[in-house]
């Protein structure tokens, strides 16, 4: 069997059970309540579906933290770690919907108290990884970890050398 059709036969009898968006950014902000500014890192967009765990919340951090997206003045990709830089997490649960006619449903994502509990220890989790990262680099001044609240509608705006956009699932 070709690895492309053997890789979606597999995903299909996988159960995904969280959406991720990933963008390397210059600079981000959002507005719920809040302000909140970050300057060269990732946005992080996240979708919690039901059957999700806190089980899979240090591997999601880990491979996110990791991986190689953002762009040093060289042209060279490193991770937000080895910047260190900073996080924009904002909930977005929009990532979840199935079309169905004319609208969009939501019946797979994960109830909004679970999905909470989820976005609170996911967003722990980066803050302290990433803190980590910039206490052995000496630059904690430089990194902050800010994030959007789960549940309600929020405003974005984003500058990137991109586009640099991922599509993630665990």
């Amino acid at each position: 069997m070709p690895w492309g059709e053997l890789l979606r036969h597999s995903r299909r009898f996988s159960v995904i059970q969280v959406m991720i968006i990933l963008s390397a950014c210059i600079e981000g902000n959002q507005d719920s309540f809040i302000y909140y500014q970050i300057n060269r890192g990732m946005v992080i967009y996240v979708c919690f579906f039901r059957g999700a765990t806190d089980d899979i919340l240090p591997k999601m951090v880990s491979t996110l933290l990791n991986l190689r997206l953002c762009e040093l003045p060289s042209g060279k990709r490193v991770s937000v770690l080895e910047l260190p830089g900073s996080l924009l997490i904002v909930p977005q649960a929009t990532l979840g919907g199935k079309a169905k006619g004319k609208a969009m449903q939501y019946h797979n994502n994960v109830s909004k108290e679970d999905g909470l509990k989820l976005y609170s220890s996911f967003v722990s989790l980066c803050e302290k990884e990433l803190m980590a990262a910039a206490g052995e680099a000496g630059r904690e001044a430089e990194v902050t970890v800010k994030h959007g609240t789960y549940g309600n509608r929020q405003v974005l705006q984003l500058v990137t050398n991109g586009p640099y956009t991922h599509l993630m699932d665990f």
